[in-house]
């Protein structure tokens, strides 16, 4: 429509609206690609040699090539503005930034090197670019030498890279390079070269070796230690830092492993071993400890220290002799002088004295001592010298206290006053041995089995219960308490008040 213009992009027409133009620009001018990079590059490839002569903004249009599409001949026959009448709605678009290449990749280390390659690793650039890199190159050349070999043909983007197919013993000098659309980095170099070759692998000790390695007077070393290196490593032994005696131990190296072998292990093979393997200026070493041990000596100086009743003391010192190993304790045995057999008392005693009890009394005894370590128990005890007589203890007499006592009242009885048809009771405290046999009478009259009275004792407490008195059971009680040793009574008087009985006259 009028006063809008076409702007065509990528084949695609779009209205853009147009101001007028002042008088003082209505002279002709002529659209540039510098405004449009799109339009410009359209411009060229229809009229590449040619300048459209200059027309009104309103009437001008732009004559498309006989070669364009249909859409782009309709799009074309619309009119264009001129360079200084169309001011755009949109801002021109952003020029590109420029590409750089990348920088150098970080941390390049030597992961694995063998006989006949070498693995490299590094980390990514800290600058890469907008686009990301495109890969690695990684490059060596023998030491001595300039001449720089590519390892790879194509760029890959692993951070880890193994250079295969090289000649052992070289020393090669490697980098590598990060690479994108712009080039190549800095290449990152290793600062030693590296020496192809395998590295000598760590021995490895048995499982069972790595602790002290412990065997018996007599028993038979044998021992394998496993190693890695090539070529063939160099194996050597020393036992606390001198060379092994060839004939008491013997040694048998291979590619793989040492055997160390020792026919009759002795105590003086007891001690630090050290193997040591070598390729060329390289080395590892493992440790072992062996230990061996036998039975103890007996323990020394066992002395019966007291006897009293049916129980013995013992004392006795270590023995000098521990078998190269840790002590566990001491058995302790007697025997009965009559039998002469021999019966164990005490095990893993680990005090060097002890107490014996529940001694027969009237029997004699002997006693001995072994020490004990982890090979058993010393071949050889010791034995008291003299023999542990239990007595027979004589019989204490002693004079027995006479408990013996008359009857005595500790609390005598006392009078009452109670009233008709309320129970009252009379109580006094009596104390004599043997026990003393407690009476109760009324006016000299022994009370029997009458229900009315009931009379208790306990712990020389003496009672008599009365239910329900009337006035006829008033009078004087006494309690008499008698035992072979004599008797003794207390009295009491109990008045029973009668109830008053008032008589009513109508």
């Amino acid at each position: 429509p009028r006063g809008q213009v076409g702007s065509r992009r990528g084949g695609r027409v779009t209205a853009v609206p147009i101001k007028p133009a002042s008088p003082a620009s209505q002279s002709p001018q002529t659209l540039t690609g510098a405004d449009d990079p799109d339009v410009s590059r359209a411009a060229q490839s229809k009229t590449p040699h040619r300048a459209p002569p200059a027309r009104n903004p309103m009437s001008d249009q732009e004559t498309a090539p006989a070669a364009e599409p249909p859409a782009q001949a309709a799009a074309a026959s619309e009119p264009a503005p001129t360079a200084a009448a169309v001011t755009t709605a949109e801002g021109a678009a952003p020029a590109p930034t420029p590409e750089t290449p990348p920088s150098s990749p970080l941390n390049l280390t030597v992961e694995d090197v063998n006989d006949n390659s070498v693995t490299l690793t590094w980390k990514v650039p800290e600058q890469v670019g907008p686009f990301g890199l495109d890969g690695y190159l990684v490059e060596h050349c023998k030491n001595g030498t300039a001449d720089w070999v590519t390892a790879n043909k194509e760029p890959f983007l692993s951070t880890r890279y193994t250079i295969r197919n090289l000649t052992s013993g070289d020393k090669l000098h490697v980098r590598v390079k990060a690479l994108n659309a712009r080039g190549a980095s800095a290449p990152v170099e290793l600062d030693q070269p590296v020496l192809i070759r395998e590295i000598l692998g760590k021995i490895r000790v048995p499982r069972s070796l790595r602790q002290t390695y412990i065997r018996i007077v007599g028993e038979v070393v044998n021992l394998l230690i496993p190693f890695q290196g090539k070529p063939k490593p160099q194996v050597t032994w020393t036992k606390d830092g001198q060379p092994l005696d060839p004939k008491q131990v013997g040694v048998r190296n291979s590619d793989r492993d040492s055997i160390f072998f020792i026919r009759m292990a002795e105590r003086k093979d007891s001690g630090k071993y050290e193997m040591t393997v070598m390729i060329d200026q390289l080395e590892d070493k493992a440790t072992i400890d062996i230990r061996v041990i036998e039975k103890p000596s007996p323990p020394e100086n066992l002395k019966l220290v007291d006897v009293w009743g049916f129980n013995v003391a013992l004392e006795w010192s270590p023995p000098k002799d521990n078998g190269n190993s840790e002590l566990k304790g001491y058995t302790v045995q007697k025997a009965d002088f009559k039998t002469g057999q021999w019966f164990t008392v005490l095990e893993h005693c680990n005090r060097t004295n002890c107490t014996i009890s529940d001694l027969i009394i009237g029997n004699s005894y002997s006693f001995r001592v072994f020490s004990e370590n982890a090979c058993g128990h010393s071949d050889k005890s010791a034995t008291t010298k003299d023999l542990a007589h239990i007595k027979k203890t004589s019989e204490e007499k002693f004079s027995s206290r006479d408990f013996s006592e008359a009857p005595r009242f500790t609390q005598p009885l006392a009078d009452r006053t109670t009233t008709h048809g309320y129970s009252t009771q009379l109580v006094c405290c009596v104390r004599g041995f043997p026990k003393p046999k407690v009476i109760w009478m009324k006016n000299q009259m022994e009370i029997r089995e009458d229900p009315k009275y009931v009379a208790i004792i306990n712990q020389g407490i003496c009672s008599l219960q009365i239910r329900k008195p009337s006035p006829f059971d008033g009078g004087v009680y006494t309690c008499k308490a008698v035992n072979h040793l004599g008797e003794a009574s207390v009295d009491c008087r109990l008045d029973v008040k009668g109830m008053r009985v008032t008589r009513v006259w109508w």
